[in-house]
């Protein structure tokens, strides 16, 4: 088992992405710590993990909120007796505009959960970290606004999504002689409530930006994470993983 005992952190885990890391982590022998802003669906997914014979405890918030983030990881430590690891994977993508059509509460709203909240997570992750004296941290990136994916209309959303990158391998870089890892994870297109699973119309057209012809399934992106905070990468750290279909080799 991948990550048995290791006490793991998932934001954005009431659906999509989220929600299927949580369940394939908590398979894989994880102690699981869920995170989102609905409560209802979040404890629809936390049942069913502990129904299933996995361990699982959550906690309804706001990102954005400090508060929040470091009640979820006394929740890990009260819970489970420390923290190992997190997948921090909540994230909004915003209006889709040009920039000079597009509200500052717009930008201000992106910003804070895809980019504030991923500081506000670390701040809160990393001392609980260094007292176990090792630990895994994996953002949720995109290919947009890396590698040449640029995509009209998504100002905000690959600002905040490119700056996790920086922010990442800059974390990396303070931590990894404390045995800390942080590395991003860069899905491509996922058929998710976010990426809108509901509209047949968008689907096939994002599915045929991607080499593969298709999008992702949650699961998918959920085992790419799961290498990034298992010990099968032990040796990788400031990394931004690219799990995108062929998207960004198209877009070159």
């Amino acid at each position: 088992m991948e990550l048995e005992n290791k006490t793991i952190i998932v934001t954005g885990a009431n659906s999509g992405i989220g929600a299927a890391a949580a369940r394939l982590f908590a398979a894989e022998g994880a102690n699981v710590v869920l995170g989102a802003r609905r409560a209802a669906p979040l404890e629809t997914v936390a049942d069913a993990i502990v129904q299933a014979g996995g361990r699982a405890v959550c906690l309804a918030g706001d990102v954005t909120d400090e508060a929040y983030a470091a009640k979820l990881v006394d929740l890990a430590e009260r819970a489970f007796g420390g923290l190992d690891g997190a997948f921090n994977n909540a994230g909004v993508v915003g209006a889709m505009q040009p920039v000079p059509d597009m509200a500052i509460d717009n930008w201000t709203d992106v910003i804070a959960v895809n980019l504030t909240g991923a500081f506000l997570a670390a701040k809160a992750q990393i001392p609980a970290m260094q007292a176990r004296g090792q630990g895994s941290i994996v953002f949720t990136s995109s290919f947009v606004g890396f590698s040449n994916g640029g995509m009209p209309g998504m100002g905000a959303y690959a600002a905040s999504k490119a700056g996790l990158v920086g922010f990442a391998q800059s974390l990396a870089s303070d931590h990894a002689a404390e045995g800390i890892r942080v590395n991003t994870l860069l899905p491509g297109g996922t058929i998710t409530p976010m990426g809108g699973e509901n509209d047949p119309a968008a689907l096939a057209f994002i599915a045929g930006l991607h080499p593969m012809k298709r999008m992702a399934a949650p699961i998918e992106i959920a085992q790419a994470a799961l290498f990034l905070l298992s010990d099968r990468s032990s040796f990788m750290t400031g990394s931004p993983m690219i799990a995108d279909g062929g998207v960004s080799v198209r877009l070159l």
